[in-house]
């Protein structure tokens, strides 16, 4: 089969590098992909937001199967227009990619089906954002509505900070129309875990679950990034969590979208707080995570062709689906002053040595004029290790990034520690 990844970071190196082992694909291509992709697939000058160009590429090169991995054309409903050209695609239809491009339509879904989640309100007028604030007090909760790279939620500590998070939103266009309608939700306690979901529209399969680091520095200090490393499986995801999150929130979450007409193909990420008054969905993606994927792909024993097929053939039942025992972890080397300001075009030395006892998957990277590696993001590389146990896994990424060096390289230290 032929095969086009659409997407160009972390995320798509991972499942770039987990296709090409697969005897189902004889030839794989990423638009736009990067550096690292080059080395397993050929790389196709198209961004991932044009939809019109890339389903006429598609088209022309004859391609059998298409996976669009990233928010945005899943959102302008790039799947829906391979299927109308009649090539079949992985991911969710524009009517059903809603459950992440829409953060107040995720929230009435769960509230129509009874699906645990925060309180909150809807809010497309600011003054009246700023006296629900004012009535509910501190902490709590801001986010922008539509998509905003991870980026677009504040977990305010005072009054002030989330007065200062709605200004930005609604009046000055920090995340542009993202922002123009903003969900204010309680402030739940608790772990995070992600749950990354296979779907075929009626059935569903887990991944082993992850947690993610979202803010850039040690000790979950400093401003959101989309992400600074991951770890899989997650200590606090119990057997007993697991049961009650698959019969309170995964299978509900697949009927609801069935019975509203948006059957879900493809990934589904529950984003879920472990209170103390048990789980709760903090946030839907339409589509694996990032960086979690690294790790937890590294974990997956199966063919990940036959299920993407599977998915889209609606018998995603019949695939028996393995995964390796043990750990992962995922260790992101980012450009210094990510996520706010920061330079690239930097030179990468290490590589190499790094990728003898990890997988390096190249999220922000881009080949100089003599063929060296050079920095070209905010993440720039996801060193993935895998270990008999967590500490295991994480113990050897770090040894494993070691070698890996360049200007203002920036990495968290407490990744799977904290």
């Amino acid at each position: 089969m032929k095969v086009l990844v659409v997407g160009g970071g972390g995320r798509e190196h991972a499942i770039c590098w987990k296709l090409a082992q697969s005897p189902r694909v004889t030839q794989l291509f990423c638009a736009p992909g990067n550096a690292g992709i080059a080395q397993v697939a050929t790389c196709v000058p198209v961004r991932a937001t044009d939809v019109e160009n890339m389903v006429a590429w598609a088209k022309e090169n004859a391609m059998d199967f298409v996976m669009v991995a990233p928010d945005d054309p899943l959102a302008l409903g790039m799947v829906d227009a391979m299927e109308a050209a009649g090539i079949p695609a992985f991911g969710p239809r524009k009517n059903a990619a809603i459950i992440e491009a829409s953060k107040a339509f995720s929230k009435e879904l769960m509230k129509k089906y009874g699906i645990p989640t925060a309180a909150y309100e809807t809010f497309t007028d600011l003054d009246s954002a700023l006296a629900y604030v004012d009535a509910q007090g501190a902490p709590i909760v801001v986010k922008a509505d539509g998509l905003a790279l991870g980026k677009g939620v504040t977990v305010a500590a005072t009054v002030e900070q989330a007065k200062q998070a709605l200004h930005e939103m609604m009046v000055d266009g920090k995340f542009g129309s993202s922002g123009s309608t903003v969900v204010i939700e309680e402030c739940m306690t608790g772990p995070e875990v992600t749950v990354l979901a296979f779907c075929d529209g009626e059935h569903l399969v887990c991944m082993p679950s992850s947690q993610d680091h979202k803010r850039a520095y040690d000790g979950n200090q400093g401003p959101n990034t989309g992400g600074m490393g991951a770890f899989s499986p997650s200590p606090n995801y119990t057997p007993e969590i697991a049961k009650r999150c698959m019969e309170e929130i995964f299978l509900p979450t697949v009927a609801a979208l069935k019975a509203e007409g948006r059957p879900f193909k493809g990934v589904i990420y529950f984003g879920l707080m472990l209170t103390p008054k048990g789980p709760r969905v903090v946030e839907y993606n339409a589509r694996f995570g990032d960086p979690e994927t690294q790790a937890v792909l590294s974990l997956l024993d199966s063919d990940l062709m036959e299920i993407f097929q599977a998915c889209v053939n609606g018998t995603l039942d019949q695939v028996e689906i393995r995964w390796k025992s043990g750990a992962a972890c995922c260790l992101v080397l980012a450009s210094g002053g990510y996520p706010v300001s920061y330079r690239s075009g930097y030179p990468i030395s290490g590589l190499d040595e790094a990728g003898k006892s990890a997988v390096v998957f190249h999220a922000g990277t881009k080949a100089g004029p003599n063929g060296e590696i050079l920095t070209a993001g905010g993440r720039v590389l996801g060193v993935t290790a895998l270990g008999a146990t967590l500490p295991d896994a994480i113990e050897a990424a770090y040894a494993a990034a070691k070698p890996i060096s360049f200007q203002d390289m920036h990495f968290r230290t407490d990744i799977g520690r904290v």
